[in-house]
């Protein structure tokens, strides 16, 4: 009787609030403006605001000829000043906490997440089951264990403010309603060794009445892995009453054959997109492509045209102004205390009736099919490094993920055209991966945690590179192939010759 009682106060909660936000979905464009004129007041003596001269923004057009869009870098001088416990300088208060992330160029990023910014993290997940209860039309998984998938909950402090992994920090948020039924433990969360980790959530989990499981793909993957190699049966043997997977974090596509394939049979999925910046959107409907923006979260957006990005010239739309289909580079003001803030992913609008989105890539080229952002930088400068201890000359690279390989842990492939070879690939392939793990914490993170493998490498013939360029129409002039890759299909060329 009592689990009776629970799922159907659930699915009355669920019907309630999606009722409550046929309002910012229908008023999207007009939230929009009125919630940056507020943001701008609320910061308006903070040092940022005075700088900017917030006092003088009336409208989005006067914050767009104020605010120039920036990046970490242009706010790191601010977030160090926080960082030092100084108020007043992006928001009026100090953060709540800090959101530690791998950095580019300068190391670590400490994203401030304000007071008022955190319960928009917490809400946007239960929105996002709600809309999932509202729409399957039973909650029978509230009854059953639920586990979050997600990195040690234990946080340090920055001067009196506590920083960590975002999904460390939302440990600390989950509703009293579901820590009952929340697994792993406390203790399991904090251990820090990723193997050790998902080993004793096997041992803790194997058991129970799996109902719901969150987490980005590949922890989810592992920890599958390790599940039907222990049991030798398919998950939904294992679990049979699991009937959702919320999942972010990365793009869940290439995923999806392996997951499908693990699971046994069908199983909901509904994927997310959040960050540290904020919780940008959700899959309303489970059973279509897209993710509801959410506009009344304490976030203006702004889009650039992505061919436009980077220009000084180029164009800051709004959500009324966008079309359909094209791709855009997305903008943040949040109620954190980030202004016109470059958070570099590249979003496709599919639909404006409500707003929804599909995450088509990043702004600059990028591997992170794993969740390690490895960027364009680090790459080189491993390579760099590698080079100068092996008589060799290289002539151009280009590295793909490897996310189903036919046998053994996922991994990175390099394909790399020699114009003098090492005398040891074998030598020269472990000195690359151990120096693109100290430039990357993720990257190094998966390999310790046995997530990754250590990367491979295909040593190409001469031209190569020039023959793709010519199949692609892209040979000689200002044409540059792509060093880094979030898919295969340059990898797919490159593998046959």
């Amino acid at each position: 009787m009592l689990n009776f009682i629970k799922k159907n106060i659930a699915k009355v909660w669920a019907k309630k609030h999606v009722a409550t936000t046929q309002g910012f979905k229908n008023n999207a464009a007009k939230d929009q403006e009125a919630l940056l004129l507020d943001l701008v007041k609320t910061a308006e003596k903070t040092l940022f605001g005075r700088e900017h001269q917030f006092e003088n923004i009336k409208s989005i057009d006067d914050f767009q000829k104020l605010v120039p869009i920036a990046d970490y870098e242009d706010l790191k001088p601010y977030i160090e000043k926080v960082k030092r416990g100084q108020a007043k300088i992006l928001w009026p208060d100090l953060p709540e906490y800090f959101a530690k992330t791998s950095g580019t160029t300068s190391g670590a990023k400490y994203i401030p997440i304000s007071k008022e910014g955190m319960p928009y993290q917490v809400a946007a997940a239960q929105s996002a089951i709600f809309h999932y209860i509202a729409q399957k039309g039973n909650a029978d998984f509230v009854n059953g264990k639920m586990i979050f998938l997600q990195g040690s909950p234990e946080l340090e402090e920055v001067n009196g403010v506590k920083t960590g992994r975002l999904s460390g920090i939302v440990a600390h948020h989950i509703p009293n309603y579901l820590q009952k039924n929340r697994l792993p433990s406390w203790e399991t969360n904090c251990i820090e060794d990723w193997e050790t980790k998902v080993d004793k959530i096997v041992e803790e989990t194997e058991s129970q009445n799996m109902t719901l499981i969150s987490g980005i793909p590949p922890w989810l993957i592992m920890y599958f892995e390790k599940l039907t190699e222990k049991h030798n049966k398919k998950i939904t043997q294992i679990f049979p009453n699991l009937q959702l997977i919320i999942t972010g974090g990365v793009n869940y596509e290439p995923y999806r054959e392996k997951m499908n394939d693990l699971l046994g049979k069908p199983v909901d999925i509904v994927q997310t997109f959040p960050a540290s910046e904020g919780f940008f959107a959700f899959q309303d409907d489970y059973q279509k492509e897209g993710l509801l923006l959410l506009t009344n979260h304490g976030i203006f957006y702004e889009f650039v045209p992505l061919e436009e990005f980077g220009k000084p010239d180029a164009h800051r739309l709004t959500i009324k102004d966008i079309e359909l289909n094209k791709d855009y580079a997305m903008i943040l003001t949040t109620n954190s205390g980030l202004w016109a803030y470059s958070i570099g992913d590249v979003v496709r609008f599919i639909d404006k009736n409500p707003h929804r989105v599909l995450v088509s890539g990043r702004t600059k080229h990028f591997t992170s099919a794993f969740g390690e952002h490895v960027i364009a930088f680090e790459v080189e400068e491993a390579m760099k490094a590698t080079v100068e201890k092996f008589p060799c000359q290289i002539t151009e690279f280009h590295l793909a993920p490897q996310v189903n390989p036919e046998e053994g842990l996922p991994y990175h492939e390099w394909f790399i055209e020699f114009a003098k070879e090492p005398n040891d690939l074998e030598k020269f392939r472990v000195e690359l991966d151990q120096q693109l793990r100290q430039r990357n914490t993720y990257y190094d993170d998966l390999i310790s945690g046995n997530i990754l493998q250590v990367l491979k490498i295909k040593s190409l013939k001469k031209n190569a590179f020039q023959d793709y360029a010519k199949s692609e129409g892209k040979l000689g002039g200002q044409n540059k192939i792509p060093r880094l890759a979030n898919d295969r299909k340059i990898a797919d060329f490159l593998e046959k010759l």
